[in-house]
């Protein structure tokens, strides 16, 4: 899966079918929120000023975040319906709203203080991931979040009649791997047991150079 692959299945009915899917239900949004108050405690001594999300589709993390943060928020998605909804919405400003793949971020570097994704990575072809995850980092000033569903081994999962469009792996230890710049600030995990939402393992990391 390539590149153009990728903007395909997801520009198109593939994605607006994503976009249909998701559309932020009350009890979810709490959900939501209470985990990104999760997230965010191990930065209250250095709130990021400005946040990226890269596969931002709705915005419904923007959502939970503008009730928690008066940090400017940014959204790269490569889908127009999402973007539409995205704006009306009022979660980030129009002019922060990027059309974008993860591969080619159109934002200088060190834009942003914080740039994360959630449920994206696991979306990205294996030959794309370090160019997507070197972007997240040349865009970040300072701290980088992956939010993601986890498996200690390389796995590629069929989604939704696509046979590469969904993998698995170890995306904290990718970052430590590939980027000797960055170092665990925090980590956890967000069960569904009690949560609601999908299985998630999440990661804070700073950049400190390197």
């Amino acid at each position: 899966m390539s590149d153009g692959h990728q903007a395909g299945l997801w520009r198109g009915a593939f994605g607006d079918a994503y976009v249909e899917r998701n559309t932020g239900e009350p009890a979810y949004m709490a959900a939501l929120t209470a985990s990104w108050a999760r997230i965010l405690r191990c930065l209250m001594d250095r709130p990021p000023g400005s946040i990226l999300e890269a596969g931002a589709n709705i915005g419904l993390n923007l959502r939970a975040l503008k009730s928690l943060t008066c940090a400017d928020l940014y959204a790269l998605e490569p889908n127009a319906k999402a973007r539409r909804i995205l704006a009306e919405s009022g979660a980030a400003e129009p002019g922060r709203i990027i059309d974008g793949l993860l591969t080619n971020i159109d934002l200088p570097d060190g834009a942003v203080d914080l740039a994360f994704t959630r449920g994206v990575l696991i979306h990205v072809p294996p030959e794309d991931l370090l160019q997507s995850c070197r972007e997240l980092v040349r865009v970040s000033r300072r701290h980088v979040v992956a939010i993601e569903y986890f498996s200690p081994r390389e796995e590629t999962i069929p989604y939704r009649g696509q046979d590469r469009a969904l993998f698995k792996r170890d995306f904290g230890g990718f970052y430590l791997d590939n980027f000797p710049g960055l170092r665990v600030v925090d980590y956890g995990f967000d069960w569904r047991r009690v949560t609601g939402m999908d299985d998630l393992t999440w990661w804070v990391f700073e950049k400190t150079g390197g």
